[in-house]
């Protein structure tokens, strides 16, 4: 029996030993193949139970079982192939990091990382699943920036083009929060195809008209990566859209169905569920010095942050330089030369840990080792300052607008290549 064949019918069993003649206890069973990877049926129990539990604290209607369970195989078959690429990649997320950013998930929510797992365990799940499930979510996130980043370009005269668009919209903009459903086309598709994929969206559009709940509508229907989360792109100004979504928004009130919008993704329903003002306030900026080190195969993540906690000891103690340290060891390129110190800066350019830590001192204070998707590091807040908007702080945002514009688009581009260039088997799920 070859092994396709094999794991398509393959049950993990159990046997009881006290009898040789004991039938065998199913306890999971392969349901699809992504690569040399399986997919096992309780994966996409899991998730669909999960979406279930959310729903029914919000009081929120579903679509039947059997939708919810090829939406949760989408994802488990886009979480595999970017598992399997970090793999190849080398990226691994530490215990270290993983409880980092637990703790930071917990002080969201108001609590600690005990108030977390209580939460967690309350809803029927292990703590230790959810864990792992958290670092498989961080991991694919690297992954994705790693290989999404590196696709986009922003011109200088692209900065410029906004900054001037920005300028002409006045001190306040607005920002839509932003339904949306994709019914997806396959590449190289025939015209009975394409006019079966606009039949679906134009049925979708009439539901939604006709007052169905967008989120219901959004999992049964979307195969956008936001699907399970009923489709809920968030709070996003008009630069920071898909251009395809920004020109059709534009303008538009309140609980407006926007569609179909025709990409070479497929057809494209935009809901626009509310609408802000966006108001300009003063900024706070901070000049800042910083040591990083990338773990790697010879330098192992707890020796990283062992060596940047004698670091800051011997800084502590003012028997050490920070900008001679940092020359010497810091890895990165954009400042180590300059003793590891970054003029002026709008702190929210900065990633989230990055921010957090540096926004959480007082001047002159140095942080403790923290890790971010880049390494580990220690910073220095030199000082702080309440200022309008400086040139240098409107043209990070503009490029930062742009990048997120440009991300969305690639991204999902990216992911559609990385499937075509798979092997993906889907088997049946039992009830």
């Amino acid at each position: 029996m070859n092994l396709k064949k094999l794991l398509a019918s393959a049950f993990l069993t159990l046997g009881l030993c006290q009898s040789a003649f004991a039938a065998p206890v199913e306890i999971d069973k392969v349901v699809g193949i992504v690569n040399q990877g399986v997919i096992l049926q309780s994966e996409v129990n899991t998730i669909v139970n999960r979406v279930k539990t959310q729903a029914k604290e919000q009081g929120q209607e579903l679509p039947s079982d059997d939708t919810l369970r090829i939406q949760a195989m989408e994802r488990l078959v886009n979480q595999a192939l970017m598992m399997q690429l970090a793999e190849r990649m080398g990226l691994e997320i530490s215990d270290s990091q993983l409880d980092q950013t637990l703790v930071g998930m917990a002080k969201e929510q108001g609590g600690t990382i005990a108030d977390l797992r209580r939460t967690i365990e309350a809803s029927g799940e292990s703590f230790q699943s959810y864990r792992e499930e958290i670092r498989k979510e961080i991991t694919t996130q690297q992954v994705m920036r790693a290989n999404v980043d590196r696709r986009i370009y922003i011109s200088p005269q692209e900065v410029d083009n906004l900054l001037k668009i920005m300028e002409s919209q006045g001190q306040n903009t607005e920002e839509y929060d932003i339904g949306h459903i994709l019914i997806d086309i396959p590449n190289n598709a025939s015209a009975d195809e394409i006019a079966s994929a606009k039949t679906r969206a134009d049925k979708v559009i009439e539901f939604l008209q006709d007052g169905k709940e967008f989120k219901r509508i959004a999992i049964s229907s979307s195969s956008g990566s936001k699907a399970l989360e009923g489709g809920q792109l968030g709070w996003m100004s008009i630069n920071e859209m898909p251009s395809l979504f920004a020109e059709a928004v534009k303008g538009t009130k309140k609980d407006a169905i926007i569609g179909p919008l025709r990409s070479g993704a497929g057809f494209h329903i935009i809901k626009v569920q509310d609408i802000r003002g966006r108001q300009v306030v003063e900024t706070t900026e901070v000049r800042s010095r910083h040591i990083l080190i990338k773990p790697s195969i010879i330098l192992s993540e707890e020796k990283a942050r062992t060596m940047l906690n004698g670091f800051a000891k011997d800084l502590r103690a003012g028997t050490a330089d920070f900008a001679e340290l940092a020359k010497e060891y810091s890895e990165d390129p954009g400042s180590a030369l300059k003793g590891g110190e970054y003029d002026w800066t709008d702190p929210t350019t900065y990633v989230p840990q990055f921010r957090d830590t540096l926004l959480s001192l007082d001047k002159n204070e140095i942080s403790d080792p923290f890790r971010t998707t880049f390494g580990w590091h220690i910073v220095q807040l030199l000082d702080k300052r309440i200022a309008d908007k400086t040139e240098i702080a409107k043209r990070n945002r503009a490029h930062g607008m742009l990048f997120n514009r440009k991300f969305k688009e690639e991204s999902f581009n990216w992911q559609q290549e990385m499937r075509e260039q798979a092997h993906v088997e889907i088997f049946p799920i039992d009830e």
